[in-house]
């Protein structure tokens, strides 16, 4: 696997290699001590799948508070998205900065979100499925997000001409309006 930096401390862009013959391919998509090498968490408490019928189906932005946090690894199993995080760590020298990429079946590439970032994305293509695996069981008491659209954060959308978003997506607060308290924080 390759791993590319974001900009982000602690997040990557994880560009699977592939071993290819007459039958196809195969690649390594997770591997514990290439993961650990360069600090990363490693814990794998469950794994989930977001399916979106539609093209310009929105989900986020979404995280887990203290002591709760989680570490992501996500990728795009059919279809694509535009995939977003952003470092909500207010100790961070990237506070408030965010990173988008395209994630799809056809380019394999994966996103490794570290805890103390919010996570979401677009569907650019309709039956797009997303793949989690995720470092923390689901604690819906410490489930928090912010509004996608949020200006100070100014996170750059793809257009779309039919976008659906869940009421509660909808209507998540602005970011400056919630509790982001991590363990981490100082």
């Amino acid at each position: 696997m390759i791993f590319s930096e974001t900009g982000l401390a602690g997040a990557y862009l994880v560009e699977p290699e592939k071993k290819e013959d007459e039958r196809g391919y195969f690649v390594r998509t997770f591997c514990v001590e290439q993961f650990r090498e360069r600090g990363l968490n490693t814990s794998v408490a469950q794994c989930s799948v977001s399916f979106n019928k539609r093209k310009g189906t929105l989900r986020g932005m979404h995280f887990q508070a203290a002591p709760h946090e989680e570490a992501k690894l996500v990728s795009c199993v059919s279809g694509s998205v535009y995939d977003v995080i952003v470092d909500i760590r207010r100790d961070s020298p990237t506070f408030m900065s965010w990173r988008g990429y395209e994630l799809s079946a056809a380019n394999g590439l994966a996103i490794f979100v570290p805890e103390g970032f919010a996570h979401g994305f677009q569907a650019l293509a309709g039956n797009s499925r997303v793949y989690y695996q995720i470092s923390e069981f689901y604690k819906p008491e410490f489930s928090r997000g912010f509004r996608w659209d949020d200006p100070e954060i100014g996170i750059k959308w793809p257009e779309s001409d039919a976008r659906v978003i869940s009421d509660r997506d909808e209507n998540l607060p602005l970011f400056a309006n919630i509790n982001t308290q991590f363990s981490n924080d100082s």
